[in-house]
């Protein structure tokens, strides 16, 4: 399994009710914090879709399909390695109830040998990865692209540490700049015609300004690491979070991997542009939510009653949003694809309509991974991540002899099936009943289901002749718009939204209701 909201809080580390060796966790309000922060995260999330489209339009009319495979071919194949960095140990860090600097430090150093080795790792590997593609292109690429684990590595727990504090304005400034910063240097470079290189720039930028961003916004200075007895624990649930990561990653990126070897770097590009066009929209939600449920849910975690309550919650709110985007993006592939990508894209039309079921799909299992990880069931998130890669992987093996379009059948297809079997595990043995999750699911899947009918009717009748844009923006408008008076009046879930609402603006020396 993959790895809302929370009032900011703007104290410096000396500040912090941290007493003489733990990182304490807030505990005043959790509930509106996690409001508060939520709504801040959102926010962040809409500026990130915002510039990554804007960077995919762009970047997508000064680089060709070529461009992209040929990234594509290096991440696909060194993706995993980027599982190793965080060795787990960011949500060992948030996750702990307590935790002390001496074991933070101990972490932060332990997450920079491994993103020393990473980086040694690939680049002893570059010549191999391009002997693999047979494309001698690939060695340049992956070795420039090698310093991004040793960067990253250095910022893993000061993050961590801003997450564990709820101190969500920050996570969003330094997000959202990072971004825009290596967006900005990839357009740049794409200008100058540098092509490809445009986008391996990107991808160590990002991580640079991150880093110089983490330190300045928590300015902790990490000491020499001193093992305890205490490291033995969060060591093996870093390495069982870490081992998940990457049967997961291997069983979403195996039909890339096959489609960049079989049938080269132009089939990988229109898959992946389809591949990164259908999952932004519901990455961003999810990791916005993810960002603020996970410690939010880990502070529950000795109250199993309100754990619960609070994930069927977060698990509806997530289902609510997620829902009418799958509809939209499956009743207005071609228009969405024209606009952000452009005409030479048409060949990713049918790839990203075929794989609209997936954001379905994620938005109902990735949800469960929050839950189990705080509630510490690390072992059961590991053993459902290997049920979940076989069945994907032989789609993909499957799928991938028939070209991109079976690749995204068969990675479509596996993900829908798997959605039933991998709920059920999930909540067995644990306080949350098939009921319960029905209750939360079945109001969304209701009010989605109305919404379909209703893009269905408006865009055969009423947009079929109008351009591309007003036919993208009118229909996901009238199906956003119906969905949301659904779950309002018929489906009577105005006191939900009322109490989120009244969260957000409740002055923080207010108490709660």
């Amino acid at each position: 399994m993959s790895q809302a909201v929370a009032q900011v809080v703007d104290a410096p580390l000396a500040t912090l009710p941290v007493g003489d060796t733990e990182f304490a966790k807030p505990a005043r309000d959790a509930k509106r914090r996690s409001v508060r922060g939520g709504v801040t995260t959102v926010m962040s999330q809409a500026l990130k879709f915002t510039l990554r489209t804007g960077s995919m339009m762009v970047m997508a009319r000064l680089l060709s399909p070529e461009d992209f495979g040929l990234q594509g071919m290096v991440v696909a194949m060194t993706g995993f390695l980027s599982l190793f960095r965080d060795a787990g140990l960011s949500a060992v860090t948030v996750q702990r109830a307590d935790i002390s600097r001496e074991q933070v430090s101990t972490l932060f150093w332990i997450n920079v040998l491994v993103g020393t080795l990473l980086t040694l790792a690939l680049l002893v590997a570059s010549p191999s990865i391009a002997a693999f593609y047979h494309d001698p292109r690939l060695t340049r690429i992956a070795a420039f692209s090698a310093p991004a684990f040793l960067i990253n590595s250095l910022s893993i727990q000061h993050y961590a540490l801003l997450q564990r504090q709820m101190r969500f304005l920050q996570l969003a400034a330094i997000d959202v700049v990072s971004l825009a910063v290596s967006s900005l240097v990839g357009l740049v470079m794409a200008l100058s015609g540098y092509g490809y290189w445009a986008l391996v720039a990107m991808t160590v930028v990002l991580p640079l300004v991150a880093t110089i961003l983490c330190w300045m916004l928590m300015p902790w200075v990490p000491g020499l690491p001193r093992p305890d007895s205490g490291m033995r624990s969060m060591l093996s649930m870093g390495g069982m979070l870490t081992l998940n990561s990457l049967v997961v990653y291997f069983a979403y990126n195996t039909e890339k991997i096959l489609l960049g070897r079989f049938w080269g770097p132009e089939a990988l590009g229109v898959y992946g542009r389809a591949f990164q066009l259908i999952s932004l929209p519901s990455e961003l939600l999810v990791s916005a939510i993810a960002t603020v449920a996970f410690p939010s849910l880990s502070s529950l975690q000795a109250d199993p009653d309100r754990l619960q309550r609070a994930f069927l919650r977060g698990y509806s709110i997530v289902l609510s949003l997620t829902i009418p985007t799958t509809v939209s993006c499956a009743l207005f592939a071609g228009e969405i694809v024209r606009i952000v990508l452009g005409p030479k894209w048409t060949d990713a039309i049918p790839l990203f309509r075929l794989m609209t079921p997936t954001i379905l799909a994620f938005a109902f299992i990735n949800p469960l991974a929050w839950f189990l990880i705080s509630s510490g069931r690390v072992e059961r998130s590991l053993r459902i991540s290997f049920l979940i890669a076989p069945v994907v992987i032989l789609g993909a093996v499957v799928g991938v002899r028939f070209g991109p379009t079976g690749a995204a059948i068969g990675f479509s297809t596996m993900m829908t099936l798997l959605t039933i079997p991998v709920i059920a595990w999930a909540r067995a043995g644990t306080t949350l009943t098939g009921g319960a999750i029905w209750r939360a699911v079945r109001d969304p899947l209701t009010a989605g289901a109305v919404a379909a009918i209703a893009g269905v009717v408006i865009s055969r009748g009423f947009l079929s002749n109008l351009p591309a844009l007003p036919v993208a923006i009118l229909g996901a408008g009238i199906v956003y718009l119906v969905h949301l008076m659904m779950l309002l009046f018929p489906l009577k879930q105005r006191a939900l939204y009322v109490d989120l609402f009244r969260q957000v603006v409740r002055p923080a020396n207010q108490p709660a209701a």
